[in-house]
């Protein structure tokens, strides 16, 4: 099962007093067309992180076959990206494959480490939870290595029920039925998520048609240099 590593911050369901609202996170759904840009995510991250995200010292080649073997028909991929539509934080919202049976999910997460302290985890969290609860989750569950301490504050303070065992914990959040808010909230954050998106393309491209004008402008200087000297 999927490890999960997250930076501490409370939810957004939080009803601690006098607390600020959270920034608002643009984070969009993503599918299979993503995958290499989930690999190269990944692959980026340094041998701790990956320990603390898969459970494992996992190589390039087993967070390949991982990428590969994401099922986007069953599971939920989240994405943050920058403005150059890099994919800096992720997480996955993994069903077991009887999922009427068995009513959870797992959650796994993780963050690019020059996107660390943004409160990146947590948003993604809150957004998967939401999620898991509008399509009938009773209970989101995150495995953990006891060490990775930002996941278990944020699990605790999300409610969860944190069991430890040697090297390793197991986190328990049960979650609420679905209400025209939750569903309203879900609906919401996924446009936020598109919109945030194709303004970031539109700006990339139109970056890119400038740097491509320029280069033809100093083509064009450098040809009459040429022809006048």
């Amino acid at each position: 099962m999927d490890k999960a590593n997250l930076t501490p911050s409370e939810p957004a369901t939080s009803t601690t007093p006098n607390r600020q609202p959270a920034a608002v996170v643009p984070i969009r759904e993503i599918g299979p067309r993503y995958r290499e840009r989930i690999k190269q995510h990944l692959l980026g991250l340094d041998p701790q992180d990956r320990y603390l995200r898969f459970g494992y010292a996992a190589n390039d080649r087993q967070i390949r076959q991982y990428v590969d073997g994401l099922d986007f028909e069953r599971d939920q991929v989240f994405g943050i990206f920058n403005r150059r539509l890099e994919l800096i934080a992720m997480a996955h919202l993994a069903y077991p494959a009887d999922f009427t049976v068995a009513g959870y999910a797992e959650f796994g997460v993780s963050v690019a480490k020059h996107a660390r302290g943004r409160g990146f985890g947590a948003r993604l969290f809150e957004r998967a939870a939401v999620r898991a609860a509008n399509v009938g989750v009773q209970q989101l569950y995150i495995h953990a290595l006891c060490e990775n301490l930002p996941m278990l504050r944020i699990a605790r303070r999300a409610g969860a029920v944190v069991e430890q065992a040697g090297s390793e914990a197991a986190a328990h959040l049960k979650l609420p039925e679905a209400t025209f808010r939750t569903r309203l909230d879900g609906l919401w954050a996924g446009q936020v998520g598109e919109v945030d998106y194709w303004l970031k393309a539109e700006a990339s491209l139109m970056r890119d048609v400038l740097a491509t004008a320029q280069e033809v402008r100093e083509a064009v200087r450098a040809g009459r240099h040429k022809s006048g000297s």
